[in-house]
């Protein structure tokens, strides 16, 4: 398998049998790791990071996964580069791509890294756009092979705002690895139907199925996999708590929804998550809405079927496989 020089923007951009190699290089990477031995593959090379949007799991995952490859890294922060305010993207592309081996971006729309990748002439790795986050998928992938043993034929079930990146790109991975995808919630917050029926083809290919639904019981009934998000994403306006709590709350996963999932069920959040009021703003809403809790309940949250833990960690393996399979794997 070689993937050397590829971009890594979008899972409909990889096959099933490419996807499940970045995973299994993830796996390997992994225990090496584990085993502490030095996998430096790649010193005196750098690579860099630019977050429109900042984020702890992202950034530490792609700056540890650097490190452990031997490559340096430079963040750049919304107020760190000068990219779409006085320097146009395809410029600031085109000057990274002098200056670093690999180019990570975590932002807005998937036209912006869409555009570094047509001009930086090196590899672009989506972080997170608002309509996709690939990474992610893979780290969701390996976490639950880890604990199924397999992938193809287990149910994952997506509940709360399915319209954007973790909806979307859960849809893509399930749809092309062979797993059963469920997107529980109000039909306002339904997946596009142009993706749905694209996903509804490779799922038709793999032997799954995609099913769109609000019924809470009938969607979750024998689930494997219970997955949820945030309801409000980082840059959207407050008037929007609102109607995403008064719309979201019916979808939130309880012990009744992990009940009825089954005791072989897990539970997987791509965090931060809103399970308790211990943060700045989960305290701000739960005393404006009187809520505890948003869309997952801290019973779930902190029970013995929750992976969010393992899933976090393996974001960083994950996105070490990513590098090192579009940089290259070292000869052997």
């Amino acid at each position: 398998m070689n993937l050397k020089g590829r971009n890594f923007l979008t899972l409909k951009d990889f096959t099933p049998e490419e996807i499940l190699y970045m995973i299994d290089l993830a796996e390997n990477l992994k225990a090496k790791k584990k085993a502490g031995e030095l996998h430096e593959y790649y010193r005196g090379r750098n690579i860099a990071l630019i977050f429109e949007k900042t984020s702890t799991r992202t950034r530490c995952s792609f700056e540890v996964a650097a490190h452990d490859l031997g490559m340096g890294s430079t963040y750049l922060d919304p107020t760190g580069s000068q990219i779409g305010k006085k320097e146009s993207i395809a410029d600031t592309a085109r000057v990274l791509g002098r200056m670093y081996e690999g180019i990570e971006y975590r932002g807005f729309g998937q036209d912006i890294v869409e555009e570094l990748a047509k001009h930086a002439g090196v590899p672009v790795w989506n972080g997170l756009t608002n309509e996709y986050h690939p990474t992610q998928m893979l780290a969701d992938m390996l976490t639950v092979r880890e604990h199924f043993g397999k992938l193809k034929g287990l149910k994952l079930v997506y509940m709360g705002d399915a319209r954007y990146n973790m909806g979307n790109s859960l849809m893509i991975v399930c749809s092309k690895l062979g797993l059963d995808f469920v997107a529980c919630t109000n039909k306002k917050y339904f997946p596009n139907d142009e993706l749905v029926a694209q996903c509804q083809q490779w799922a038709k290919e793999a032997g799954s199925t995609i099913t769109l639904t609000e019924d809470v019981e009938a969607g979750t009934k024998d689930a494997d996999i219970v997955y949820t998000d945030v309801w409000v994403s980082m840059g959207e306006p407050d008037e929007v708590w609102t109607e995403r709590i008064h719309d979201l709350t019916p979808y939130k996963v309880t012990r009744h929804v992990m009940e009825n999932a089954g005791e072989k069920a897990i539970f997987l959040h791509c965090l931060p998550a809103f399970h308790d009021l211990k943060t700045k703003i989960g305290k701000e809403m739960g005393e404006r809405f009187n809520l505890t809790d948003m869309e997952v309940t801290d019973e779930v949250f902190e029970s013995q079927q929750s992976k969010v833990f393992d899933e976090a960690e393996n974001r960083m393996h994950t996105i070490k496989a990513v590098i090192v399979a579009t940089l290259g794997e070292p000869e052997k």
